[in-house]
C-alpha cells in the first residue's frame, strides 16, 4: 500500500468520525429514546403473560357433578341447595343458578362456564369444584366443614374440660387438685396431643365427626350440647354432662330423623381416639414405665389387661369390651361404655430417643373399636369418660357408674400378684386412708404405718430370734459334731448326727427363716404400693421434696453405661441410708448366725445384696426407700431388744430339759431321716457297683 492510498483512508476516517460527533443525540433524545424501547419491552411482556395466562372454567364433567350433587340434596322452598358460605347455588327445575364469592366480589354462575384467565374467575371455579368434592363426600355433613372453632368450659371443684366445636370433644382436662411439673394444674391432655373421633357411614359415603364444626348449646353450668344440624331436619350431636364432685363427664349421643341419611341397616359406628401420653412428672423412666393402654372385658368376670410397657405392641381384640384407659403412672382417661364395645385394635408405642417428642411424651396411643348405633334411636349411644387420678378409693367408689358389674377400675393401680394385692387392697391401704384422716404430713403416716406392721410382726421376729439363740447355745456341740466326723467321706454321718442333735434339743434350722418368709409378702405388698400411691405424690417430707420421686441429693448430667438404666444420674439419700443400715444389720444378723457350715464366699455375698439394693432403689420413689430405712432401723431395735431379754442361760436349760423329754419325730424330721436312709442306701450301692467292676 502506497503512500497517497493511506493518506486517503485517514482523509476518510476523519470525515466520517467528524460527521458522527456533529451528528450525537442529546440527552433528552437519549432518554426518549430508553422510554420508547423500555414500552415495547412492556407490552411484549404483557402479551407474553397473556399468551401463557391460565383460563379457567367449569367444563361439562364438572357441570355433570354437580348437578348430580345438587340432586342428592333434600330441597326446600328455593329448590336444591349448597351454600358453604362462599359457594351458594341452587338447583331449580333442572336449571342451576347462584353466585361464588371471591372476597368482595360476586361471580355468576353461568360467567363460570365461559373460559377467562381473570384471578377471581380462575379461584371461583375452583371453589366450585371443592364444594362439589366436599359434598360428594360428606353428602348432608358437608356444610359443616367450615366455620369458627369456639371454646367452651365446664368445671366442677375437681375437674375442669374445654369442649371445642371443631369435632365436638373434650379438647382439655386439667385436674384442679393436681400440680403439675411445670404449670399451676395437671393438664391430662391438650388439643396438640389428643384427639377423638366417630365415624358414621351409610352405603355409599364415610362421615368423620372430627372434620366438622358444630354448634353449641350451654343448658345449664354443666350440661353443653354440641349439634350439626343437617338437610331436612336431621340433627346429629354429642351432650356432655359434668358430674358434680366428681371426674366423671357423661356423654350422649343426640339425634333427629338421622334415619333419612343413615339407613337402618347400618347398626354401628366407628370410634378412633389418638393421644400422645403427656409427661406429667419429673422422672420418666418410671412414669414410662408405669403407662399403657389398659382394658377390661365385658361382663361380671371380665378380666383387665394391658399392653406391654416397652417398644411397640399392638392386640386385635374380638371380646366384647366393657372399657379401656390411657393410664399413665398416676393419672388415666377412661372410656367406660354403657353397652358392649365390639372388639377394638389397640397400639402403644415409646417414642425413641432422636425423636423431637421424647421429651414431652411418654407413648403415642392408638385405640379403634365399634360401637352399636341405630339411626331411629334419639339416645343410641352413651358412655363416661373418667378424667382423673389413679387413686384406690375413688375408683372403687366407681362401681355405682354400672349397675351389675364390677368394673374394676382399680387394676388401673399396680399392686402385684394376687397375694400381694390382697395385702394391699386388704390392709395397706385402708390403714393408710385412715391415718390420713388424723395426719397431714405423709411421711409421719408412713413412720406410724410402719411401727404397726412391725408391732404386727413382732411374734415372728420374737420366734426367729429364739430359734438364732438356740442355734448359738448348740453351736459348741455342732463344731465337736463336724470335728468327730470330718470330710467329704462322713458328710451323710454328719448331717444325720446333726439332725438328731437338734430333734433332742428342740431347734429347728429353719426357724429363723420361716418367720423372715412370712414377712416377705408384707415387703413385696409395699415395694408394690408406694410407686403406685398417688397420695404421696408431690408431698414433702425433710430433705424430700415428693416422696412419690427419688429425693434426689447429688446428680450429674451423663449416663452410666449399663447402670443408669436402673440407678439413673443421682443419688438418693433415703436409698442411701437404707443401703448402710442394710449393711449394718446383715452384720448383727451375720454376728448371731452360726456360720461354720456357711458356704464359701457366702459372707461377702450377704453384703453384696444391700449394695445392689441401692442400684436398683435409687431410681424408686423416696417413700418407698424411707419405709425400708425406718423398717430396718426397728428390725435392729427389736434384735437389741430380743437380747437384752432373752437370757441364754434359760435357752441352755430349756434345752437340756427337751432333751429328757421323749421326743416323737416330726413329719419333717421323719421325712428327712427317710431322705438320707435312701441316699445312703443308694451309695452303699454305687459301691457294691464299683467294687464289681474293679473285680
Amino acid at each position: 500500500m502506497d503512500r497517497n492510498t493511506i493518506t486517503g483512508m485517514l482523509l476518510m476516517c476523519a470525515v466520517i468520525f467528524g460527521f458522527m460527533w456533529l451528528n450525537r443525540p442529546s440527552e433528552a433524545e437519549l432518554a426518549e429514546q430508553q422510554r420508547i424501547q423500555d414500552s415495547i419491552a412492556a407490552v411484549q411482556a404483557e402479551q407474553q403473560v397473556n399468551n401463557n395466562a391460565p383460563t379457567a372454567m367449569l367444563s361439562p364433567d364438572d357441570v355433570a357433578q354437580l348437578h348430580a350433587v345438587l340432586a342428592e340434596r333434600a330441597s326446600d322452598s328455593t329448590g336444591r341447595v349448597i351454600n358453604d358460605g362462599k359457594v351458594n347455588l341452587t338447583l331449580q327445575a333442572d336449571r342451576i343458578a347462584g353466585t361464588v364469592r371471591v372476597g368482595d366480589q360476586e361471580i355468576n354462575y353461568d360467567d363460570l362456564l365461559s373460559a377467562s384467565a381473570d384471578p377471581a374467575h380462575v379461584q371461583a371455579v375452583n371453589l366450585v369444584k371443592q364444594a362439589v368434592e366436599d359434598f360428594a363426600k360428606n353428602g348432608a355433613f358437608a356444610q359443616s366443614l367450615k366455620g369458627t372453632e369456639q371454646l367452651i368450659t365446664l368445671r366442677n371443684d375437681s375437674l375442669e374440660i374445654e369442649l371445642s366445636t371443631k369435632g365436638g370433644v373434650i379438647s382439655r382436662a386439667k385436674l384442679l387438685a393436681y400440680k403439675g411439673v411445670n404449670e399451676p394444674q395437671v393438664q391430662l391432655f391438650t388439643p396438640e396431643d389428643n384427639q377423638y373421633s366417630f365415624t358414621l357411614s351409610n352405603n355409599t359415603q364415610r362421615f368423620e365427626t372430627k372434620d366438622f364444626y358444630f354448634t353449641p348449646k350451654q343448658l345449664n353450668d354443666s350440661t353443653v350440647e354440641m349439634t350439626i344440624t343437617l338437610d331436612g331436619g336431621s340433627q346429629w350431636g354429642l351432650r356432655y354432662t359434668l358430674v358434680p364432685q366428681s371426674y366423671m363427664v357423661r356423654v350422649e349421643m343426640i339425634q333427629q330423623a338421622m334415619n333419612r341419611i343413615i339407613p337402618l341397616n347400618i347398626n354401628s359406628v366407628d370410634f378412633t381416639w389418638h393421644q400422645k401420653m403427656a409427661r406429667h412428672e419429673d422422672g420418666k423412666m418410671f412414669e414410662e414405665r408405669n403407662s399403657a393402654i389398659y382394658y377390661k372385658l365385658s361382663g361380671k368376670s371380665g378380666d383387665v389387661d394391658y399392653t406391654k410397657e416397652n417398644g411397640i405392641d399392638s392386640k386385635d381384640l374380638k371380646d366384647r369390651l366393657k372399657w379401656f384407659a390411657a393410664k399413665n403412672q398416676f393419672f388415666s382417661a377412661v372410656l367406660i361404655s354403657d353397652q358392649p364395645l365390639v372388639g377394638a385394635h389397640i397400639e402403644s408405642k415409646s417414642f425413641d430417643k432422636n425423636d423431637a417428642d421424647y421429651q414431652k411424651y411418654l407413648k403415642d396411643l392408638n385405640i379403634r373399636t365399634t360401637m352399636s348405633y341405630s339411626s331411629d334411636k334419639a339416645q343410641p349411644i352413651s358412655f363416661y369418660f373418667f378424667l382423673g387420678p389413679n387413686r384406690y378409693p375413688l375408683l372403687s367408689g366407681y362401681d355405682k357408674y354400672s349397675p351389675g358389674e364390677d368394673l374394676k377400675l382399680t387394676r388401673l393401680i399396680p399392686l402385684g400378684w394376687k397375694l400381694f394385692r390382697w395385702i394391699n387392697t386388704g390392709i395397706i391401704i385402708p390403714v393408710f386412708t385412715w391415718l390420713g384422716k388424723f395426719f397431714t404430713s405423709y411421711g409421719i403416716i408412713i413412720l406410724i404405718l410402719t411401727i404397726l406392721i412391725k408391732l404386727v410382726l413382732s411374734p415372728l421376729t420374737f420366734k426367729s430370734y429364739m430359734s438364732q439363740a438356740k442355734m448359738r447355745v448348740l453351736s459348741p456341740e455342732i463344731a465337736e459334731i463336724n470335728e468327730k466326723y470330718p470330710g467329704q467321706d462322713n458328710a451323710m454321718k454328719r448331717q444325720q448326727k446333726t439332725m438328731e442333735l437338734y430333734n433332742l434339743a428342740g431347734a429347728n434350722p429353719m426357724g429363723g427363716c420361716l418367720p423372715m418368709l412370712l414377712q416377705m409378702p408384707i415387703l413385696i405388698a409395699m415395694f408394690t404400693f408406694f410407686p403406685s400411691c398417688i397420695e404421696l405424690r408431690g408431698q414433702a417430707f425433710l430433705w424430700a421434696n415428693d416422696l412419690s420421686a427419688p429425693d434426689k441429693i447429688v446428680q450429674w448430667p451423663g449416663q452410666i453405661p449399663f447402670i443408669t438404666n436402673y440407678f439413673g444420674n443421682h443419688i438418693s439419700l433415703f436409698c442411701l441410708l437404707m443401703t448402710v443400715t442394710n449393711i449394718l444389720y446383715t452384720y448383727l444378723t451375720m454376728q448371731s448366725q452360726q456360720q461354720q457350715n456357711a458356704m464359701p464366699g457366702m459372707k461377702w455375698m450377704m453384703y453384696l445384696m444391700p449394695l445392689m439394693f441401692l442400684v436398683f432403689f435409687n431410681n424408686y420413689a423416696s417413700g418407698l426407700s424411707y419405709y425400708y430405712f425406718i423398717s430396718l432401723l426397728i428390725t435392729i431395735a427389736q434384735t437389741y431388744l430380743c437380747r437384752a431379754f432373752v437370757n441364754e442361760d434359760k435357752v441352755r436349760a430349756q434345752i437340756a430339759a427337751n432333751r429328757k423329754k421323749p421326743k416323737k419325730k416330726t413329719g419333717f424330721m421323719a421325712r428327712l431321716e427317710e431322705a438320707q436312709r435312701q441316699q445312703q442306701a443308694m451309695l452303699r450301692e454305687q459301691e457294691k457297683r464299683k467294687g464289681k467292676a474293679k473285680r
